[in-house]
């Protein structure tokens, strides 16, 4: 079957389809296969009735495909699936291990068709092919064989009590919503999928509008794995019409939602009216503080990283750079000459390539506009020229990468999240201004300390507001560590052990031995 990916022949995927269409693609790296178009819901790919959603190519603006949205209609289906394979399907009565070892057959199957996936990812999102080879790919498969692992180790306590045998169980919540953004597509998914499948959840995710193509390839996956029908579907839809849809379903027993600020405040208000559980991984302004003590070399390299990768498309990036004042002017120089010489923009395709394209129109010209202003508010050290006509077509949503430096705090730019490849810097002076610094903001995903005293990388670690603080290194991430914020930033926890308790609730069970009225 799997066959159809890396060939022109698209035999048994077609077969899966079920009525709804698919498309022989072929991207510019000569990667073949046949891209379901359809809904994935109860195993099976479905027509949708709202507006289709078109895929674009951000490096050239052209069409890729188009692809069925969900209505009102076709949520309600999803979610009605998930909701009986939930109660009435074998998944409920699967044992743990038994659902690790679909789990971990998943992830092998991702791993065997990785190339797919970064080509589709590279091409609809336009994130360079060996950073979603290397780094997604690499991510999403560890993901799901690390919940592979926790599916039978879900249990409760017993607890002592005189005359009492009081007991808890930990148990799946239910019927889950799932709402992944468009900057890591499918590693973002599996982030969710696997604690949700490992407790013994069904899902109903819905992909961003931006990348709906990876997450229909995975459906077919889950197909193959042998999960039941029912336990996975997934959707693309229209934000305004799907997502409160699937959000306010009565049938939906909890929410989980990467993405923007503004898009979780709406989530949660709309989950209240049911008071449904909810996981928000919302938006950052993450700071870096680079105090005099550090490697410098290191602090330069990790930090124009945190910020330039994935062209500045991170929640976590550390777009506020803040540093000690006698080593100020030369840190900017150096990172200024490592923007210029690693920075490269260019096709996602290319193996010199840092930096693609931003992932629509929409986020290339809502960052043109903040380094427009940012020009009014700070000095620019290096970049602030705009668009970058990388093959002579003038297409393509390709910007130049910005440094602005002595940037006061009450700036937009130094305050509020821009999604690309601009990073702003200020000086401190000393620990204690630096920290005041770096909390004076709404947000508090991460932050990056860089010091070699060790006494001070564990103070400045424990009074900075952030869900996670990187000590001489940034956008570190790994399964077996909870990943998430504080203030605007997001509710609960992904990942590690602390993923699983978002998919989970505790029932307390209390048996009298021996109790008289």
């Amino acid at each position: 079957m799997r066959a159809a990916f890396s060939g022109s022949s698209t035999g048994g995927r077609a077969a899966l389809l079920n009525g709804a269409t698919s498309v022989e693609l072929r991207a510019p790296n000569g990667r073949s296969w046949a891209q379901p178009t359809g809904l994935f819901i109860n195993n099976e790919f479905v027509n949708g009735t709202a507006q289709a959603i078109t895929s674009i190519d951000p490096a050239t603006e052209q069409i890729i495909t188009t692809v069925q949205a969900a209505s009102q209609s076709e949520v309600n289906l999803a979610v009605q699936a998930a909701h009986n394979a939930f109660h009435k399907g074998p998944w409920r009565k699967m044992s743990g291990s038994d659902r690790g070892v679909l789990i971990n057959k998943l992830a092998n199957l991702i791993e065997a068709e990785k190339h797919i996936f970064a080509t589709i990812d590279a091409w609809d999102n336009g994130k360079t092919y060996h950073d979603a080879l290397d780094g997604d790919l690499t991510e999403a498969v560890g993901v799901m064989r690390y919940y592979a692992g926790w599916a039978d180790k879900v249990h409760g306590q017993t607890i002592s009590i005189p005359n009492k045998f009081a007991y808890t169980l930990r148990q799946p919540v239910g019927v889950v919503a799932q709402i992944i953004p468009w900057n890591y597509p499918l590693a973002m998914a599996t982030w969710k999928l696997g604690p949700a499948l490992a407790s013994g959840n069904t899902v109903v995710l819905k992909a961003a509008e931006q990348t709906p193509l990876s997450i229909l390839v995975l459906g077919e996956l889950f197909k193959e794995a042998g999960f039941p029908p029912g336990v996975v579907n997934f959707i693309n839809g229209h934000g305004k019409e799907a997502g409160p849809a699937l959000v306010q379903h009565p049938l939906v027993d909890k929410v989980a939602f990467t993405g923007s600020t503004a898009t979780a405040t709406q989530i949660m208000s709309m989950a209240a009216q049911t008071l449904k559980s909810i996981t928000l991984e919302t938006g950052g302004k993450s700071p870096l503080l680079v105090f005099s003590d550090c490697d410098f070399e290191q602090a330069v390299k990790w930090s124009h990283m945190g910020i330039m990768s994935n062209q500045g498309q991170i929640c976590t990036a550390t777009s506020r750079i803040l540093v000690q004042r006698d080593v100020y002017e030369r840190f900017v120089q150096r990172f200024v000459e490592e923007v210029e010489k690693t920075s490269k923009v260019g096709l996602q395709w290319d193996e010199s390539t840092y930096q693609g394209p931003q992932v629509t129109k929409q986020q290339f010209d809502r960052v043109l506009e903040y380094i427009e202003h940012g020009k009014k508010e700070a000095k620019v050290a290096t970049g602030g020229g705009g668009k970058v006509d990388v093959n002579g077509s003038g297409k393509g949503y390709f910007v130049k990468p910005t440094v602005f430096v002595d940037v006061p705090p009450t700036a937009k730019i130094w305050r509020e999240e821009i999604f690309g490849p601009v990073v702003a810097m200020c000086p401190f002076d000393d620990e204690a201004e630096a920290i005041r610094l770096a909390n004076d903001s709404a947000y508090g995903l991460g932050a990056a300390v860089f010091t070699q005293n060790l006494e001070r990388a564990h103070r400045v670690a424990e009074q900075v507001e952030s869900g996670m603080v990187w000590v001489n290194s940034t956008q570190d991430c790994d399964p077996r560590v909870p990943f998430g914020g504080v203030k605007q930033s997001g509710i609960g926890r992904e990942l590690g052990e602390a993923g699983l308790e978002a998919y989970t609730q505790i029932k307390a069970v209390h048996v009298n031995m021996g109790n008289r009225m």
